[in-house]
């Protein structure tokens, strides 16, 4: 059983406020919890944040994975760093979660000459009659024409 502590989403619609429980990986977002550890209300100015640190770090030494925005919220607390610390020195650090853009595959019925198009560089500006360097000579004036 995968053991996590995330966000169930209560309050009326369009203002949300949130339980952080410990609940088991397959049940749903608002559905069956094993523990109620804390509140998260987004909406207050500053952001409410309660949890009970105790049982928080219970939970997190048995196991429990976080959800990113209840890491958040326990490092806002404090709690993630005391776990940290408790893990020891040789402990690895948490992995940020970044999305990488993609680089997408040509489609299988693409000719050959199209990738090769699309790979090769443009043209130089050096190249193209605009991007010719102007002139340095000196205007003639009507001084010198008499």
């Amino acid at each position: 059983m995968a053991v996590k502590i995330r966000l169930m989403r209560v309050g009326k619609k369009k203002q949300p406020t949130y339980r952080v429980v410990v609940a088991d990986g397959r049940s749903p977002r608002d559905g069956r919890n094993i523990e109620t550890i804390g509140q998260y209300r987004p909406r207050e100015e500053p952001s409410f944040v309660q949890l009970d640190g105790d049982k928080a770090l219970h939970w997190l030494r048995n196991g429990a994975q976080p959800t990113e925005q209840v890491q958040k919220l326990l490092e806002i607390v404090g709690v993630w760093e005391t776990f940290q610390s408790e893990k020891g020195p040789n402990a690895k650090p948490a992995k940020k979660r970044t999305t990488a853009p993609k680089k997408s595959a040509p489609a299988k019925g693409a000719p050959a000459a199209a990738e090769a198009a699309a790979a090769e560089p443009a043209a130089p500006a050096a190249e193209s009659p605009a991007a010719e360097e102007p002139t340095t000579e000196e205007p003639a004036t009507e001084e010198t024409a008499e």
